[in-house]
């Protein structure tokens, strides 16, 4: 699908076709929002902010719109100021619709446990975050965040396992996972295979520098593969949608489950 279309702007309605999540999931959909410059930089003077545009930021909100949790790296969270997400930003009526709770909440993932009780993920929400950290994070700081309101979970004993994390989620009844970042957690998420879709952003601008790429992680045994499910245009920007392919189990050699 190209937006825009021949006949006009895609509408809101045709967008959240495109970018929603299937019916009946029975385990966690995670869905990657990224932007990036043409030359493959993640950020523009440490930040993802200076690459976006218009459109960008409609599928942005669009993501949050449509997603039971936004998951989001501590880094990322940090550099790019995230509060709780507030009514005001999410379409309600379009939630309401989809029986979704009011707003989404933002699981962190940070293996020391690195946010602070004072942070605006915090103070500034109206749906407590969910924190998902390590055992080998600082014990203070754990409680220190659960005495404050988030909802502390250990998923992993030295680095925060992606497996454990999305299983959470998964028992907290949040199966619409929208990931905004950042690469480390990207990487980690390829690494276990986890990726569902990935939406990516180009932005037509060449940010050279020292900026990293979108996944930083583990090499995985092998590519992942995907396949395009979407191509939508705005000016120069070019927004894609990438599906997970699925192994034929007749073609792969393995017997139906």
């Amino acid at each position: 699908m190209l937006w825009p279309p021949r006949d006009g702007e895609i509408t809101d309605d045709e967008l959240e076709r495109l970018y929603d999540y299937p019916d009946g999931l029975d385990r966690p959909w995670v869905q990657v929002n990224f932007v990036s410059s043409v030359d493959g930089a993640v950020s523009v003077a440490g930040r993802s902010e200076g690459l976006g545009n218009d459109a960008d930021r409609r599928v942005f909100m669009l993501g949050r719109d449509l997603c039971d949790v936004v998951l989001v790296g501590a880094g990322t969270a940090l550099v790019e100021g995230y509060h709780g997400v507030k009514a005001g930003e999410v379409r309600a009526s379009r939630r309401a619709r989809l029986g979704l709770a009011p707003v989404p909440p933002i699981a962190v993932v940070t293996g020391r446990c690195s946010i602070l009780p004072t942070s605006t993920l915090l103070t500034s929400t109206s749906a407590p975050p969910i924190i998902l950290t390590t055992r080998a994070a600082p014990r203070e700081r754990r409680d220190a965040l659960a005495a404050a309101g988030a909802d502390v979970v250990v998923a992993g004993e030295e680095t925060v396992s992606m497996d454990l994390a999305l299983r959470a989620l998964d028992e907290r009844g949040l199966r619409r996972v929208d990931c905004e970042g950042g690469p480390h957690v990207l990487g980690a998420l390829i690494d276990a295979d986890l990726v569902d879709v990935l939406c990516v952003t180009f932005s037509p601008l060449l940010a050279g520098g020292d900026a990293g790429r979108i996944a930083v992680g583990p090499l995985p045994p092998s590519p992942r593969s995907m396949e395009l499910e979407s191509v939508l245009h705005h000016e120069s920007a070019l927004l894609l949608r990438y599906r997970k392919v699925t192994p034929d189990p007749v073609t792969s050699g393995t017997s139906p489950a």
